[in-house]
């Protein structure tokens, strides 16, 4: 009996240290160093920020600060759900290797000023800004 409260005890402690790993410990007061020309807007009682927000706005958001524009000057061109040929995610690196598989993800194209913008999203990464786009599997999305 003692050695079954003794593990039933143990469980507890394990499972009770084990928590959230996709959030970071955050260090009150202290702000994340951006550079003035890279630094998102401020968010206001209607900005979503976090996980809450979705990532069509991810990629808008991003977009905007490494242009330094406003939000309201990135435009939706087009938005789907893809599958990727590979854990590049339809965006090689030279040099990398991937996995080889299948990856459900999407594609989301924005324009500023005229100029296109394609971020892909697969997998367990949020959307990224791709310079070097590649196709998805046709058909597969």
């Amino acid at each position: 009996m003692r050695y079954v409260a003794a593990g039933v005890v143990l469980t507890a402690l394990l499972l009770g240290g084990c928590g959230n790993e996709s959030d970071p410990p955050t260090d009150a007061g202290q702000e994340p160093s951006v550079s003035p020309s890279t630094q998102p807007p401020t968010p206001g009682p209607s900005t979503p920020t976090g996980p809450a927000q979705g990532p069509v706005e991810q990629a808008k958001s991003d977009l905007a600060g490494r242009l330094g524009v406003p939000v309201e000057a990135v435009t939706v061109v087009s938005t789907e759900e893809v599958t990727w040929p590979d854990g590049s995610l339809g965006c090689p690196q030279p040099g990398m290797r991937y996995t080889q598989v299948l990856v459900n993800g999407s594609r989301i194209v924005l324009t500023v000023d005229g100029k296109r913008y394609h971020y892909h999203s697969g997998g367990r990464r949020g959307p990224f800004l791709c310079t070097n786009p590649q196709p998805p599997v046709p058909g597969g999305g």
